[in-house]
């Protein structure tokens, strides 16, 4: 019995120093924190030669791709330039205040 209660104090003390340790992780995108759900995003697509990812909510990583197509992508690089655009900016504007798992429908820009 007593292997069982060091055990779990070891895994209690372990849990507590890996939640100390590390900050949470934020939407590469909006910069609010993760929920449960995490997809992660080429910032550069694949089809156009990209390799890095970065993790983002659902919604915000739809709302990269209705914002622009995969050329349009690989033209700005960076999910700096991605957020410089008009669409994505009332966007952000809009989710920064919403709750880490938090969904809606997403549209494609016109």
């Amino acid at each position: 019995m007593a292997g069982r209660v060091k055990r779990k104090a070891g895994l209690a003390e372990a849990e507590a120093l890996a939640a100390r340790a590390a900050p949470p992780p934020v939407c590469a995108l909006c910069g609010r924190p993760l929920g449960v759900k995490v997809e992660w995003h080429h910032v550069v697509p694949k089809s156009e030669g990209g390799t890095h990812t970065e993790p983002v909510h659902p919604i915000c990583h739809r709302a990269i791709h209705a914002a622009a197509d995969n050329r349009a992508l690989a033209v700005a690089g960076t999910l700096e330039a991605i957020r410089d655009l008009p669409v994505m900016a009332r966007f952000l504007r809009w989710i920064a205040d919403k709750p880490p798992d938090f969904h809606a429908p997403t549209r494609r820009a016109r």
